[in-house]
This record gives structure tokens, C-alpha cells and sequence, in this order.
């Protein structure tokens, strides 16, 4: 608005201030706002640019399904190579988990092996033992055998003890051995 549209119209003066009255001039049709009031009318479309808009509709449509089948094939893609990553993972875990347990059984049979071949060393001592013990029966005379004949019996009770014992825990073939090997030194 113009200074020209307002008047101002004093009323007081006082000590705590001063009043005054603006007054506006009336509204004219000479004034004429800068800015249209009502949006401007759309002109109408003719034929070829409504093709125009289509076209260009139907360009955007194929470039936006074109993006989504771009970023689908990435995806597939990113989802094979986790899956393959996945897959050559688990194969590592497996061939190192079977390595592993085949050391470790490797481990334990050689630790049987040891233990067994102990054992037979201690029970070829033991025979040993009682092959010199029977040369020195044979040796002696007739007043030494009962005492032989003792240290036999003796012998034989704890062989028949060892073979009980070994049952109860399970290692019949041992006790087999152990049986076996007691029946041999009878038969001498």
C-alpha cells in the first residue's frame, strides 16, 4: 500500500504516552493488487502433447522398472554370494572338525597300543618269573616241591582273581588272554 491510502488523525498527548487514529482510504478498482487473486487457466492440451506426456510418462514407468530389476538382480546376487561364502564355510568347518577327530582317534589308538604292549611286557616278565621258579622246582628235590606246589596255588589264585576283576570291568579279551595263559602253565 501507498502512504497516500492512510491518513493519521491524532487524538491526545498525554504524560504516559500519545493516541492516534489511522484511517484507511476506501477500496477503488484503480487499485488493482500486484499478484492475480485467481490461478492462472490451463490452457488446453493439444494431441501431440498430450503424446508428448504419455511418452514421457511411459519413459519414466521403464527407467523406474528398470532400477527395480537392477536392484533385484543385485540382491540375488549378493544372496548367492553369502550362500556360497556360507556353504565354504561350513565345508572348512567340516574338513577341520574330521581332521581333528581323526588325530584324535589316531592319538587314542596309539595310547592303546602302548598300554596293551605294557601289559604284555609285564605279563612276559611275569611267565618269565614263573618258568625260573619251575626250573628251580624241577631243580630241587622232592622236599621242595610242596612249597612250589604252594607258591603255584598261590599263584593261581591271584591269576583267577585278575581274571574275575577284569571280567567285572569289561576287557574279556584280556581275561581271555590271562585264562589262557594260566591253563598253559598247568599244562607244564
Amino acid at each position: 500500500m501507498a502512504s497516500s491510502d492512510i491518513q493519521m488523525k491524532e487524538l491526545e498527548k498525554r504524560a504516559s504516552g500519545q493516541a492516534f487514529e489511522l484511517i484507511l482510504s476506501p477500496w477503488s478498482k484503480e487499485s488493482v493488487p500486484e499478484f492475480p487473486l485467481s490461478p492462472p487457466k490451463e490452457k488446453d492440451l493439444s494431441l501431440e502433447e498430450i503424446q508428448k506426456k504419455l511418452e514421457a510418462a511411459e519413459e519414466r514407468r521403464k527407467s523406474h522398472e528398470a532400477e527395480v530389476l537392477k536392484q533385484l538382480a543385485e540382491k540375488r546376487e549378493h544372496e548367492k554370494e553369502v550362500l556360497q561364502k556360507a556353504t565354504e564355510e561350513n565345508n572348512d568347518f567340516s574338513k577341520m572338525a574330521e581332521e581333528k577327530l581323526t588325530h584324535k582317534m589316531e592319538a587314542n589308538k596309539e595310547n592303546r597300543e602302548a598300554q596293551m604292549a605294557a601289559k604284555l611286557e609285564r605279563l612276559r616278565e611275569k611267565d618269565k618269573h614263573v618258568e625260573e621258579v619251575r626250573k628251580n622246582k624241577e631243580c630241587k628235590g622232592p622236599a621242595d616241591e610242596t612249597e612250589a606246589d604252594s607258591f603255584a596255588l598261590r599263584t593261581d589264585c591271584v591269576c583267577e582273581r585278575r581274571i574275575s576283576t577284569l571280567k567285572k570291568c569289561g576287557r574279556t579279551r584280556n581275561a581271555k588272554v590271562l585264562l589262557t595263559r594260566l591253563k598253559l602253565t598247568h599244562l607244564l
